[in-house]
């Protein structure tokens, strides 16, 4: 038998596929605190990916880490940030 996978980023084949083409672009983005954003993971970028259950979030921009950015999410009935960066974020 095959040991079951317990990973971060199992049962993720459908939730990461990404159509579209590798843009550069998103790398390079801004955004001011305050701003509302949508999380959608890069699958091809690993670093500041946050956790699969928040693919397809909105959140709010609080802070600056770097070039990585602080976002206020709510997750039920509870606040939560996270430390996402810029590749993983769309602007509304």
């Amino acid at each position: 038998m095959v040991a079951k996978s317990f990973g971060p980023r199992r049962r993720t084949r459908e939730k990461l596929r990404r159509p579209e083409k590798f843009k550069p672009n998103l790398f390079l983005q801004n955004f001011e605190v305050g701003q509302k954003v949508a999380i959608k993971i890069l699958s091809n970028s690993h670093s500041g990916m946050p956790f699969r259950r928040f693919h397809g979030k909105t959140g709010v921009v609080t802070g600056v880490r770097g070039r990585a950015y602080e976002i206020e999410i709510k997750d039920g009935n509870k606040k939560k940030m996270l430390i996402v960066n810029p590749e993983h974020l769309k602007a509304i």
